[in-house]
């Protein structure tokens, strides 16, 4: 079942105006894990490139996903109710920009690119991955253009530990893995 928990108010009349580019400007030099989050069922197969995925707490294992509010990748991972959060290795790039949008491809389309299966929950699982997570959508919470989404960890797979995809200064790079 999901849960709207509430919208945060979009009121800043009282804090400091900080400009949209300013904040993206920022944003953009602080590296991130890229991911694609998937998902199918009965609203549908999709999914999308992302580094907005943070772990949440490990008693319950959940982690957080932020989605466009008025994206149709939001409308699916909300009515089949499950995702999966597939995090990727260097030299995906190519997948990575499939999943973003990238080439205008439509979202059930976007599995043609990569080597999904079934995961243990019926969501996308890819084949891989350095990590992925299998979660069910628990609470939802509108926080201005955004929908945050908590996940519950059902299923955890752990791929070899190749080198890391990053997305940082607008641009992917690749993190050797650390021995």
């Amino acid at each position: 079942m999901v849960r709207t928990v509430g919208m945060i108010s979009a009121d800043t009349s009282d804090v400091a105006a900080v400009s949209g580019s300013d904040y993206r400007e920022a944003m953009s030099r602080i590296a991130g894990a890229v991911h694609v989050v998937a998902s199918d069922g009965p609203a549908g197969a999709g999914g999308a490139t992302m580094t907005a995925v943070v772990s949440v707490t490990d008693a319950p294992p959940t982690v957080l996903i932020c989605l466009n509010r008025t994206g149709r990748f939001n409308a699916i991972v909300r009515g089949n109710g499950v995702f999966s959060v597939n995090t990727l290795v260097a030299g995906d790039e190519a997948l990575a920009n499939v999943f973003a949008g990238v080439g205008g491809v439509e979202h059930a389309d976007r599995f043609a690119q990569g080597a999904w299966r079934r995961g243990e929950s019926g969501v996308p699982v890819l084949d891989g991955a350095r990590a992925v997570l299998e979660c069910r959508v628990g609470e939802v919470s509108d926080v201005g253009s955004h929908t945050v989404i908590f996940g519950r960890v059902e299923a955890v797979h752990v791929g070899e530990p190749r080198p890391a995809l990053l997305y940082v200064d607008r641009s992917y790079r690749g993190l050797p893995a650390l021995d």
